[in-house]
């Protein structure tokens, strides 16, 4: 997957996460939030069943979505962050 893809997979994660977990990111934190999401979500996806994660597709979104919220959990429980109402 190319880094424009890499870029828009982030992206896109990253928006849904911040969407769904209350967050005000900005343009390229949630691109950074999506791709950190995105190598978290499938890193777990890939130790859970061994499986890889390729291309930019629903599943890869997904797993990136999924790993994007995990990374806003654990650092908001790391750094004592409540959610901006």
């Amino acid at each position: 997957m190319g880094i424009l893809a890499w870029i828009l997979l982030g992206l896109i994660a990253g928006w849904l996460a911040g969407m769904v977990m209350g967050g005000g990111y900005g343009i390229i934190g949630s691109i950074v939030l999506g791709i950190l999401g995105a190598l978290l979500g499938g890193w777990l996806f890939s130790m859970l069943t061994g499986a890889d994660v390729t291309g930019l597709n629903l599943p890869s979104i997904l797993i990136a979505f999924i790993g994007a919220v995990l990374l806003i959990f654990i650092v908001r429980v790391l750094t004592g962050r409540r959610a901006a109402v």
